[in-house]
């Protein structure tokens, strides 16, 4: 009995040192490539915009936005890894918000900071669905009583 005790234990320590690295791998690669965006958009403000064409200044205030995205959703994930590194710390991450059933190793390993297990944000997914479709059918529909008669 003991042995299985001590077995379950190195266990769970091994898949805990590997979902930490996993996560600070993930965590140190994501601020490598938040940093380095924002390197990169500082270089290109400081050129010269006085040069662009109208058609051109656009197409530069497009890609700062699309950088502006991209940077704002890496820190976004960053942040959800450090919440799920705190979890890991705490001994509640890899178990799902909502059943509290464990979250499977193949789905913590393709998104490191899930919270809900496959089912569950399954059903979660649905219900946002549904609610959208309802809210848009309600929407649709109260377009006809605001007109006139």
């Amino acid at each position: 009995m003991a042995t299985t005790k001590s077995t379950k234990a190195s266990a769970r320590s091994t898949r805990y040192n590997e979902l930490r690295q996993m996560l600070e791998d993930r965590r140190r690669e994501l601020m490598n490539e938040v940093q380095g965006r924002i390197r990169d958009v500082r270089a290109d403000g400081g050129k010269d915009r006085e040069v662009l064409d109208q058609g051109e200044s656009s197409e530069v205030d497009i890609q700062e936005d699309i950088e502006f995205a991209l940077i704002q959703m890496k820190s976004e994930t960053l942040n959800k890894i450090n919440e799920a590194l705190r979890r890991l710390e705490d001994g509640s991450y890899g178990n799902c918000f909502e059943c509290d059933e464990e979250i499977a190793e193949a789905r913590l390993r393709a998104l490191p900071f899930a919270v809900r297990c496959k089912d569950c944000e399954e059903a979660r997914e649905t219900a946002e669905q549904r609610e959208r479709m309802m809210a848009h059918k309600r929407g649709s529909s109260t377009l006809f009583f605001d007109m006139p008669s």
